[in-house]
């Protein structure tokens, strides 16, 4: 298992056109920041109805007037144009960029310091690096490996029940870990030695065992993730964008009812197309090639020894805290509160399991995430999305009575094919839900209706290796090729987005969440 660690694996090499991306980015989005921000004006960004703004945009336009709006307005299209630009093409770290973000969003006027610094202090700020702390006391105590070793020698003894333990080991794993891709530096050596187990070769050559252990752990990473609101930074900035849009909470109990049955379906249906229509196995792939194989697995197992009382501790741990997360809605406290309780009991001497030397933060990612917040609070205090979405929906005709169902497919839709050009989810969370927010408040329906759907479908981030950091990561296995990739996961990004569509007219209308009488 230790010849498949991350840090064991090659680093990625850019494609030419990557390169060629990388390099032009600068100039770009520097070009891009000056015409939006001097040189143009967009008709769409001056203020005819105050009123069609949020109430927080309202309310500066009220104090500072129409000219200075206006410019206010200018410099936030051309600070998140080159955003854009420059997260997409990767010319600078991503954690570069949203300093960047934080700091011209001041010098241009367009959020004060004390929001725009504000912002690595967000309530979800904290909520992720409580979760970080509580993932690296999984990491440290080996309670994941544990479990993950165990389930796999206990059920592995067949293609078959190998790739469902894999379900059930993803979907335990996202409700404690909120990073995707250190589920799958946690999974990737284990099913790697699945994989030699069951034959796959080591040459090049892939075998429909090695494709579909890769392909369906990739699926399941994304889609685990999706049953939470915690599952991912991304869910995360898009709940706290929806719950700033309402005045209310999105509870971690409300995602999870609603998105647990469907992305648990989704794996089901993605294991099945799996093995009977992309990938089916050879009679020789079906049970173990490698003789001693599976008791290889057993031995890493028996090497971990009896459970450490640190160990118990860390299950206790995370199992109330994960009550009290599925509860909060009856008992109000919120899921960062709980995570920072969590955290500081993890932490505590002589009681706690972990020091802050073990604690693994990525702070580039803490970075990364406080730059889109900025922008997320830019976006409200100056209405730009409000602005935008009716400049859009009355240049292509549509009005007070084009139906609810028209914008949910198309919201839906540009919310789940966009992952094919998308480099970041929380990027495209930052995007396109405060568009569903804007498009809802302009049609007069609530935002939860189809700001909800749309971040529901965050995490479907898996047809082709840019798309996702799993997904690169994961593609360096060479245990699949491009094309594997993009049919098994075009397909399941399509189901993912028609299961929302389903879900729409059936689960989430009894949820509340999609409106009686608005549908087909």
């Amino acid at each position: 298992m230790r010849q498949y660690r991350m840090e064991a694996l090659p680093a990625r090499q850019r494609s030419p056109t990557e390169r060629w991306l990388a390099v032009a980015g600068l100039p770009l989005a520097f070009a891009a920041f000056v015409a939006f921000g001097f040189v143009w004006t967009p008709q769409w960004l001056i203020v005819a109805d105050p009123g069609a703004l949020s109430d927080s945009a309202a309310s500066v336009f009220e104090q500072v007037g129409s000219e200075e709006f206006l410019r206010r307005n200018r410099f936030m299209l051309a600070v998140f144009v080159a955003a854009i630009i420059l997260w997409t093409t990767v010319a600078l770290p991503n954690y570069l960029v949203s300093l960047i973000v934080i700091i011209t969003l001041v010098l241009t006027g367009v959020l004060p310091e004390r929001e725009a610094y504000a912002q690595l202090g967000h309530p979800i700020m904290w909520l992720n690096i409580m979760s970080f702390i509580l993932a690296s006391m999984l990491v440290k105590t080996g309670l994941a490996t544990r479990f993950t070793l165990w389930f796999l020698v206990r059920f592995g003894k067949r293609a078959s029940s190998v790739f469902l333990s894999f379900i059930v080991i993803n979907v335990t794993l996202s409700a404690f870990i909120s990073a995707t891709t250190a589920k799958a530096a946690i999974l990737l050596p284990v099913f790697m030695v699945i994989a030699a187990i069951y034959g796959a070769p080591r040459d090049g050559s892939h075998s429909n065992f090695g494709r579909s252990v890769v392909l369906q752990n990739l699926l399941n990473i994304n889609l685990g993730a999706g049953c939470f609101v915690t599952g991912s930074g991304a869910n995360l900035l898009a709940a706290a964008l929806i719950s700033g849009a309402i005045a209310g909470n999105v509870y971690f109990a409300d995602w999870m009812i609603a998105m647990f049955p469907t992305m648990v379906g989704l794996m089901l249906l993605g294991y099945i197309l799996a093995m009977r229509v992309y990938f089916p196995l050879d009679e020789n792939e079906r049970t173990p090639q490698i003789e001693g194989g599976l008791e290889r697995l057993r031995e890493e197992y028996a090497a971990l020894g009896p459970v450490a009382w640190s160990e118990v501790r860390a299950g206790a741990i995370f199992i109330a805290i994960l009550a009290l997360w599925a509860t909060d809605r009856w008992h109000g406290v919120s899921a960062t509160a709980v995570a920072f309780v969590g955290g500081i009991v993890a932490l505590l001497p002589r009681v706690g399991i972990v020091t802050w030397n073990d604690v693994d933060i990525p702070w580039h990612l803490m970075l990364f995430s406080a730059g889109a917040y900025c922008l997320g609070a830019a976006f409200a205090q100056t209405g730009m999305p409000n602005l935008g979405v009716s400049a859009f929906f009355n240049a292509v005709g549509f009005d007070e009575q084009t139906p609810f169902w028209v914008l949910y497919l198309l919201l839906t839709a540009v919310m789940t094919y966009s992952a094919l050009l998308s480099q970041s989810k929380t990027m495209r969370a930052m995007i396109f839900v405060p568009i569903a927010i804007g498009t809802a408040e302009h049609f007069g329906h609530s935002v939860i209706s189809l700001a909800l759907p749309v971040a529901f479908l965050i995490e479907h981030v898996y047809v082709l290796p840019f798309n996702s950091k799993p997904a690169a990561l994961l593609f360096e296995t060479d245990r699949y090729s491009l094309g594997d990739a993009f049919r098994y996961g075009f397909t399941m990004m399509t189901l993912g987005w028609l299961a929302v569509i389903v879900m729409g007219e059936t689960w989430f209308r009894f949820l509340g969440i999609t409106p009686d009488g608005v549908f087909f």
